[in-house]
């Protein structure tokens, strides 16, 4: 017997799966209604819809068994999902893949098995549409379409959930779908006493780009936005768009150091956007970031509150380039805003040596400096009721 192979987006296809909030739910009139069909067009004893979990596959809709789910390591499903195309098998006795997998030896006595995957809005397969007949049997071309035709109905079903916690502009979660999946991550991390931070963004003069250039070109901001945070995160980092214009990002097993190296790569990421496209608007952005802790924490609105406020707390403080770090208790909280100082403003503003801007600082008479020389230069640059302040 052949195992089945693990897909290479296994985490993002398990976290799309779990996301949906379909997994030991109820049986559903939408999806028994598509393998009562299946199951009559094309005369078999058994239809599934079958989505593939960690460690199991699990029916939304069971037609002709008397079970709700089997482990995946036997699965036939769990084959079907790497694939694009149907996944037939005519005589399992005589693939030696199944010959000797207990669904073929013994009850329900596979022998041909037909499965389409079954995608997701972003691409990944969460399970299939699968028929299951005793007996040996061939699909010809006819019937393939008809299954397939099928199968994107189930599929359909299936997007119709996701988009109840997707945003479809960007296909990140939309908050609700946020909600969910961090609040599985964050209990694992609890008990497996593992670091997270949340990261809180608000896409800067996102009403002025709406109100000059008009609703689509905002919504073309919001994706390139949201295009340049999943370049920079990790498959690991769960990432979401809030609201309008505000995105969080949920990253694990980060250290304080990689979270400014993330922002740092954000920031620099940003800037390569506007360099590349020249447009009559430059994107960008403030941030907060809140490392987890269960005893102040209780829950996901908890954090997500408290990024929240820290983020606009530094918008207000400093409408210029700013890099602050503060503490609070035993969590190390930053705010970032990553907009062009203009040095007369320095006052909401402070250089700080760990998360640093990346791209040149705008100087009176229309002027250039970069980070490095407005450190060495500082007294040079930055005015005098500034420095007198303190800020420089």
């Amino acid at each position: 017997m052949k195992t089945p192979a693990t897909p290479d987006d296994e985490f993002t296809r398990l976290r799309t799966l779990r996301a949906l909030r379909v997994l030991d739910s109820e049986p559903e009139e939408r999806f028994d209604r598509l393998t009562r069909l299946a199951k009559r067009m094309f005369g078999v004893p058994i239809a599934l819809v079958s989505l593939v979990d960690e460690n199991r596959q699990w029916f939304k809709s069971c037609l002709g068994l008397p079970v709700r789910q089997t482990p995946r390591d036997i699965s036939f499903c769990g084959h079907a999902i790497l694939g694009d195309e149907i996944f037939v098998i005519e005589n399992a006795l005589e693939d030696e893949r199944f010959a000797d997998n207990p669904l073929v030896t013994g009850e329900p006595h596979i022998r041909f098995y037909a499965g389409c995957p079954l995608a997701a809005p972003n691409g990944t397969k969460l399970g299939t549409l699968c028929i299951i007949d005793r007996e040996p049997r061939t699909l010809d071309a006819d019937d393939l379409a008809t299954f397939k035709d099928l199968a994107r109905m189930a599929e359909d079903e299936l997007a119709a959930i996701s988009l109840a916690t997707m945003d479809e502009l960007t296909c990140l979660s939309n908050r609700r779908g946020f909600e969910v999946l961090a609040k599985h991550t964050l209990d694992l991390c609890r008990r497996m006493q593992r670091s997270a931070s949340l990261l809180f963004f608000d896409l800067d003069r996102f009403k002025q780009i709406n109100d000059r250039f008009g609703h689509a070109e905002g919504d073309r901001a919001l994706q390139a936005f949201a295009d340049v945070l999943k370049r920079v995160c990790r498959e690991s980092d769960l990432i979401a768009r809030i609201s309008g214009d505000e995105f969080a990002v949920l990253a694990t097993a980060s250290s304080p150091v990689e979270i400014e190296r993330m922002l740092r790569r954000f920031q620099a990421a940003v800037d390569d956007f506007n360099a590349q496209n020249r447009l009559e608007y430059r994107l960008g952005f403030s941030a907060g970031s809140v490392d987890y802790d269960p005893e102040r924490h209780a829950s996901i609105g908890d954090i997500l509150n408290e990024a929240d406020t820290l983020m606009y707390a530094q918008k207000r403080r400093a409408p210029s380039v700013r890099a602050d770090c503060f503490s609070a208790g035993p969590c190390a909280l930053y705010g970032w805003s990553g907009r062009a100082l203009k040095v007369p403003q320095a006052r909401a503003f402070r250089l700080h040596p760990g998360v640093a801007p990346t791209g040149p600082v705008r100087l009176p008479g229309n002027r250039e400096a970069s980070m490095s020389t407005l450190r060495r230069d500082r007294h040079r640059h930055v005015p005098p009721a500034a420095r007198t302040a303190g800020f420089a």
